[in-house]
């Protein structure tokens, strides 16, 4: 049948033709992909005949009794894309049957979904985890593509102000440094500048301006010396008096951490427990990253030759940061109190910071917890997801 009469007439006459809106509402949502520039048409055919095509429905409800219906596996976020762009991309907080759910709790027939949204809440990436059907795929895809175009612009704007004031051309000094990276558009090294991966001053260590015969300016690539000299000045030394006492923390190629300059990158917070290597930066000494950190894979691609292994000795008197996003129903004077309380008289842990914030009905708040280990840190967020007015927590990566 599919063959002979395409994907539309399958799913039209599979079985679903009592409940006729089904068919408009795909094609519905099959025209809004479409029309769509910045979506991708055939990613979307693939997740819709692989998700969607052979799947068999689950029937969920409106607050308002209306039946809506979804592929079998789809999740509340899915449910919350299903009812408008809009609402999936603001969706904070789910309840199911009057209940909390996580965003990715599989719907089962009969469910009564209800979607809080926040003005404030925008998709992240790690949506794309908790969702099946192609259009809430495709639509999570689109924000973060339009996120990362944002924020790489306000950098590009940042790296032209630092260009003209040098007096080198723009377009040839910026596409002098995408190919110094491995990077393949100027708008991947602005996003890695807005990520936190690289900095503007840090680039800018790798060039210097020189003069033409003509009297132009351009910029070129300092000698690869200066970076083996950098090399050179962070292996240990025999005769370099250790700044730890007691036990090291960490071991770098075998030799303890403290012998070597190093840090804990902050675009990852490592945590005792956390799988982690060393990589070697070009004026910041050694940075200690998470083996899942998201800038893991591009710099053990593209600089193999920097990265160190690193590995943690056991202690038990060292303390890590740890920060936690945390969501929910304010539901009362009373949210910041259980939440604390959970935290430090329940579980005993120290709290660095706690900010929250309010809006209708709902809130946002971030807690910097000090923390022994992952299994310290798991236990926190199994905990406070317990808490009834709690709708989810996160470890901000």
């Amino acid at each position: 049948e599919i063959a002979e009469r395409g994907y539309a007439a399958h799913w039209k006459y599979k079985g679903v033709s009592r409940h006729p809106d089904v068919y408009e509402r795909w094609l519905d949502s099959v025209r809004e992909i479409l029309e769509n520039p910045n979506s991708d048409a055939v990613e979307f055919l693939g997740d819709f005949r692989s998700n969607n095509l052979f799947n068999e429905e689950v029937f969920v409800y409106t607050p308002n009794g209306d039946m809506r219906i979804l592929p079998k596996g789809a999740t509340a976020l899915d449910y919350a894309f299903g009812i408008h762009t809009d609402v999936g991309y603001h969706c904070s907080a789910i309840k199911v049957n009057n209940k909390m759910v996580p965003m990715g709790y599989k719907l089962r027939n009969g469910d009564q979904v209800y979607i809080i949204t926040n003005k404030n809440q925008k998709p992240s990436e790690d949506w794309l985890k908790l969702v099946v059907t192609g259009k809430a795929r495709a639509k999570i895809r689109s924000a973060m593509k339009e996120e990362h175009r944002r924020k790489g612009e306000i950098w590009r704007e940042a790296m032209e102000r630092k260009l003209n004031g040098l007096k080198v051309d723009f377009e040839k000094s910026v596409d002098l440094m995408v190919k110094h990276y491995g990077m393949e558009s100027h708008a991947d090294l602005y996003y890695a500048i807005a990520t936190g991966e690289l900095t503007i001053p840090e680039i800018f260590k790798s060039y210097k301006v020189e003069l033409g015969k003509d009297g132009s300016r351009y910029l070129v690539e300092v000698e690869e010396e200066k970076e083996e000299k950098v090399t050179v000045e962070l292996k240990p030394r025999k005769s370099r008096k250790p700044k730890f006492t007691g036990k090291p923390r960490l071991l770098i190629n075998g030799e303890p951490a403290e012998r070597f300059n190093y840090t804990f990158a902050n675009c990852c917070n490592p945590v005792q427990g956390d799988d982690i290597f060393a990589y070697l930066t070009a004026n910041a000494g050694l940075k200690i990253h998470r083996a899942n950190c998201p800038n893991a894979t591009n710099l053990m691609a593209n600089y193999g030759y920097r990265v160190m292994k690193a590995e943690w000795i056991s202690t038990t008197d060292t303390t890590f940061v740890a920060d936690l996003k945390i969501t929910g129903i304010d539901d009362g004077p009373g949210v910041i109190e259980r939440l604390t309380n959970k935290i430090s008289t329940m579980l005993g842990l120290n709290i660095r910071s706690f900010t929250i914030a309010g809006d209708e009905g709902y809130f946002e708040g971030k807690v910097s917890l000090l923390v022994k280990n992952t299994d310290q840190l798991n236990l926190a967020i199994r905990a406070l997801k317990n808490l009834d007015s709690v709708s989810t927590v996160t470890r901000v990566e």
